[in-house]
Parts: C-alpha cells; sequence; structure tokens
C-alpha cells in the first residue's frame, strides 16, 4: 500500500489569496486521518489537492513520493475521492453508478457485478440497487456515492463529509467501514465537521485561518 505526502503545501484557486498554506501532512496505509475545522476552513480544498484536482501553488503533493500530476494520475495511483457533493449521475441507477466506476478504472463487467453487490449490500442499500439517483433520500445519495468509492479499492481513500446527512446509525455504519478500508492497508483521509466522528480516527488534523494544527498527532 502507499503512502500520500503533503509537504509545505500552499493551495489556491487561480490567482486568489491562500485558502491554506505551509500544510505538511502524510496520509498513512492503516489508519484514518480526520481533517476537521469549521465551514470553509480548506478540509475540501486539501481533499482536491491530496485527489490531483488542485495543484499546489508551492510546496509538493506526491504518492510514494511521485509527485501528483492531475487526477488522472492520481486515479492510476489507486486514489479514490468520495466528493461531498456526491458527483453521481442522476440518470443512472444507484448500481449503475458504482458499475461504471469500477470498469472505468480497469474492473472487468464480472468484477463491476460482484463489487457492486458488496458495496451496496454493507451500505443497506440491496433494495434501492435499480432505483434512480433522483428516486433516493439525500442521505442515499450519500451512502450510494460512499459504496462507489469504496467499490474501487482504492490505495488511498478520501472521504469529504461522507457523513452529513446520515442518522446515528448510519453514520457508524459508515465509520466501521472506513476502519475497513484502513484494515486492509489503505490511507483513509475523513474530512469532518462532526466531533464525535474525528473522535474515532486514528489522528486529527484541524484546520483554521489557513493553518494545520495536530490537537490529536
Amino acid at each position: 500500500m502507499v503512502t500520500l505526502t503533503v509537504e509545505a503545501a500552499e493551495l489556491a484557486y487561480g490567482d486568489d489569496a491562500p485558502v491554506l498554506s505551509g500544510i505538511t501532512v502524510n496520509a498513512r496505509p492503516g489508519e484514518v486521518l480526520a481533517v476537521t475545522g469549521t465551514s470553509g476552513a480548506g478540509k475540501t480544498t486539501l481533499l482536491n489537492a491530496m485527489a490531483g484536482l488542485l495543484p499546489a501553488r508551492a510546496g509538493k503533493i506526491a504518492v510514494d513520493g511521485a509527485p501528483l500530476s492531475g487526477r488522472d494520475h492520481a486515479v492510476s495511483l489507486g486514489v479514490v475521492l468520495i466528493p461531498q457533493d456526491n458527483g453521481l449521475a442522476a440518470i443512472l441507477t444507484a448500481a449503475e453508478n458504482v458499475a461504471v466506476a469500477v470498469i472505468a478504472t480497469g474492473g472487468s463487467p464480472a468484477d463491476a457485478r460482484r463489487r457492486t453487490a458488496e458495496s451496496l449490500d454493507a451500505l443497506g442499500l440491496s433494495g434501492q440497487a435499480n432505483q434512480l439517483i433522483d428516486e433516493l433520500s439525500g442521505g442515499q445519495q450519500q451512502r450510494t456515492a460512499l459504496a462507489r468509492g469504496l467499490a474501487l479499492h482504492g490505495d488511498v481513500v478520501l472521504a469529504d463529509e461522507v457523513t452529513s446527512e446520515l442518522d446515528a446509525a448510519n453514520r457508524q455504519r459508515v465509520l466501521d467501514l472506513l476502519r475497513a478500508e484502513a484494515a486492509r492497508g489503505a490511507a483513509v483521509v475523513f474530512a469532518t465537521h462532526d466531533p464525535e466522528a474525528a473522535a474515532a480516527c486514528d489522528r486529527e488534523l484541524h484546520l483554521a485561518d489557513g493553518q494545520a494544527t495536530w490537537p490529536r498527532p
């Protein structure tokens, strides 16, 4: 498995002022790292940079020493992003959204069928597999996006606020699944504003005023 490293990074959009400055963090295999902070603190910005969607204005972002050159490169290195806005295709069913992602990353149709069934079942969505995304509740859509991400079996799993619309039981289910990803050797980064969810993680990186601190290193 692999380590994703952010070293002295300055992250900004275009010519705007930096959202984050001097950020250094390692996402390590076998661990769940919580990234916390208020809305607008830069949690999504950091995960987007880790996913290869946002290049660092300064510093370095690398997977096992290989500098990220973009999202396609990150995908080839096994970096999976589960975005806050879910990114699901509304014209597809829950199962189709998962299966298409598996096939797009090199899985066979048989792999896609198996992984889709397994991940939807793990998130309590077997009964919604053939429903269109627009027919699902916000929480069900969020769990479908997580199922899609987990089905990819990434070496690095970046989960952005994936429990924000879930009840307590489903939040715990998701935390258990993220822990299982770490147990199989993935490096898991979980952005959350929920202090209880953060407390269940191995380490915590807190973002505020463009800087990072380590309340639990």
